[in-house]
């Protein structure tokens, strides 16, 4: 069995300190203008990149889009990238002003996103997929009457497992800030949801 690249990065080990240096490496190398570098760094970003865009902007027809958008830039900047932050924070942090910028050019319908999986008991029968499927839209719904500033630390905190200093770097905000938008997205969130999802919170 062929070895994985040493600056392969696995999903399993994102955010551990041998994945951020291997995602700094092919960050560099990337900025050398080594193609097979930069493909690496877009196959592990594509999918939580497709996550974080999907869920914070509401339009998945969108995504696509904005996730090249957002891989352009890292591959024509790479060089700028100087090591302050992590790769994921850097990278994020571009994602979210593509989103922004996308945003504040349109003016559509949001559309319910449902996708935020959990893994079902392999006995699992019609009733519990029917209550997974109502929890879902439960939430989708409320998290849509968030504002996109708040969506974002949600969905960054919360399925992306992102901390409040790097959120910050990543939306631009002090981390006081940061904490103010989880607070009132929390407070909405419960209200909305009306004890329906306490666990979830």
């Amino acid at each position: 069995m062929p070895s994985m690249p040493r600056d392969a990065v696995r999903t399993q080990d994102e955010g551990s300190p041998l994945a951020e240096r291997a995602e700094a490496r092919l960050v560099g190398r990337t900025a050398d203008g080594e193609s097979k570098a930069f493909e690496q760094l877009y196959r592990v970003y594509h999918p939580r990149l497709t996550r974080f865009l999907g869920r914070v902007t509401r339009r998945p027809g969108l995504v696509g889009e904005l996730l090249n958008d957002t891989m352009l830039v890292v591959w024509n900047r790479a060089g700028t990238y100087n090591g302050h932050c992590k790769v994921s924070t850097w990278i994020f942090a571009i994602a979210y002003r593509k989103a922004i910028q996308a945003l504040s050019r349109l003016d559509e319908p949001v559309q319910d996103e449902r996708d935020i999986d959990h893994p079902a008991p392999l006995e699992a029968g019609p009733e519990y997929h029917a209550a997974q499927s109502q929890t879902r839209a439960v939430l989708a719904q409320a998290l849509d009457c968030l504002s996109l500033e708040q969506r974002a630390v949600v969905h960054l905190t919360y399925f992306h497992g992102i901390g409040c200093r790097e959120i910050g770097e990543i939306i631009g905000c002090p981390v006081d800030t940061v904490k103010t938008r989880m607070f009132h997205a929390r407070r909405r969130l419960k209200t909305l949801l009306s004890g329906r999802l306490e666990d979830w919170l």
